[in-house]
């Protein structure tokens, strides 16, 4: 039996250890996963922690075509983060080594316990919205019905967000 092929917009962010270096291993876990490979990448930023955070993230979006239902992705993320080593936290301000999170699939709504799609906080964080926004500003939001590019304009988030700029520990090689 054929599978269908999805198009998904994964967010990739961390602020821990050497950040470029566990977000280049997340994205090509991502692009390994079976019957899934990234289509493209938005450029990365930098943000200012939220919650209880302190250091800055390292955030950007992948494009992926993947044969994967969404809870069958949500595991394989989920996997890739705890391989990275990830700890489950309680709560969803804090640092982290990585955090994927499925954005978008198709235009589909879920609702689900531990999946919600469209993301729910979307439209609540311009360091998701600017790198969604350089992959797809036109699509339209499937709840929402914003576009991604007016919802950029439009968020409450007064966060800074910037392109991402490495620093020396950054650029050194593992």
């Amino acid at each position: 039996m054929e599978r269908v092929t999805h198009k998904a917009y994964v967010a990739v962010g961390t602020n821990m250890g050497n950040r470029l270096l566990n977000y280049r291993k997340a994205v090509a876990k991502i692009n390994a996963l079976d019957g899934t490979r990234i289509t493209r990448e938005s450029s990365l930023y930098e943000s200012e922690p939220h919650g209880r955070a302190r250091k800055w993230f390292l955030n950007g979006v992948v494009e992926i075509s993947t044969e994967f239902e969404a809870k069958e992705l949500l595991k394989a993320l989920q996997k890739i983060e705890t391989e990275l080593g990830r700890k489950k936290e309680k709560k969803t301000t804090v640092s982290r080594v990585m955090d994927l999170d499925i954005l978008l699939f198709d235009s589909q709504v879920l609702n689900g316990r531990t999946l919600k799609v469209p993301h729910p906080e979307i439209a609540n964080r311009r360091f998701v919205l600017l790198p969604l926004s350089e992959l797809t500003p036109a699509m339209r939001h499937p709840v929402l019905s914003e576009t991604i590019s007016t919802l950029l304009v439009t968020t409450p988030d007064t966060k800074k967000v910037g392109l991402y700029k490495p620093d020396e520990e950054e650029r050194r090689p593992a």
